[in-house]
């Protein structure tokens, strides 16, 4: 079986749990400055810019430093355990006194898993994540309009997203595990199946979790995978994982008829979106 030959032969990879940035550009510049940079670019050439913010390592300090997240199941009488690493919250540009949560197409986000060595999350680690945050706000949706797809858009719900998450600083630092505050870019079987016309290749998006617990987006593939609008965020989930104590990739895991029940509910051939650069 692939996933107890990947258990046995992989080398040592986990040392810190921290995103794989040059700190060499720290301290970075505000959000908002950034934001004046990208404000009146197209969806292509504003995509580019953050995936050079986000590589030059322009991204809030906190963000660096992954959360464990554990979940365990009972497989052919024996207990497994794993261990995986998340972002703190969703992915920004700027400075742990400013960021902006970015909302991007899937096609940027996961250039962006594939440079940091990470995967996007699936439903059911979402749900995990979700279950272990410390941090749940409450959704902020706005009435669906012709501008939810722009950069002003964008800005107004990360101020009121911000606007719910400063007044909790003291009692939980950036850092802390967040959740409630974005719909996330999920691998999913849907990006490969269940296709709607038109939408040869779609972004799959769910979660934004309501106090109680209840997701408002199921998964869904409405939409082609160059659509985003200001409800989208990017989780960021380390590629490498511990399985019971050993290193496991988290694309073996999710590739795998039987150990894929750790973490999704489906197993998931191409756990991934298809892009140039995979």
């Amino acid at each position: 079986m692939k996933i107890i030959f990947t258990i046995l032969f992989i080398a040592s990879y986990l040392q810190s749990q921290q995103l794989s940035l040059s700190e060499d550009r720290l301290p970075v510049k505000n959000g908002s400055e950034y934001v004046k940079k990208i404000l009146s670019l197209n969806r292509s050439d504003r995509e580019d810019s953050i995936y050079t913010f986000i590589s030059n390592g322009d991204i809030p300090k906190f963000l660096r430093t992954l959360i464990p997240i554990k979940t365990t199941a009972v497989i052919n009488n024996q207990e497994y355990t794993l261990e995986y690493f998340v972002t703190p919250d969703y992915l920004s540009i700027g400075s742990d006194t400013n960021y902006f949560l970015c909302p991007m197409t899937p096609i940027l986000a996961q250039k962006i898993a594939n440079r940091l060595d990470c995967i996007l999350p699936t439903k059911k680690m979402v749900d995990q994540i979700y279950a272990a945050a410390i941090v749940r706000l409450h959704p902020q949706p706005i009435p669906p309009d012709t501008n939810m797809t722009k950069m002003p858009r964008f800005v107004q719900h990360n101020d009121s997203v911000q606007m719910l998450r400063k007044p909790l600083i003291d009692q939980f630092p950036l850092g802390s595990l967040v959740a409630g505050t974005k719909k996330d870019i999920i691998v999913h079987q849907k990006i490969y199946s269940e296709l709607k016309p038109n939408r040869s290749k779609p972004v799959v998006i769910y979660g934004w979790h309501q106090l109680n617990g209840e997701p408002i987006q199921p998964p869904n593939n409405w939409h082609q995978e160059t659509y985003v609008d200001y409800s989208h965020g990017v989780r960021l989930v380390q590629r490498m994982a511990i399985l019971n104590g050993a290193d496991i990739s988290l694309v073996d895991i999710l590739q795998d008829e039987i150990f894929h029940v750790l973490i999704s509910d489906t197993v998931l051939v191409k756990p991934y979106y298809e892009i140039l650069s995979h």
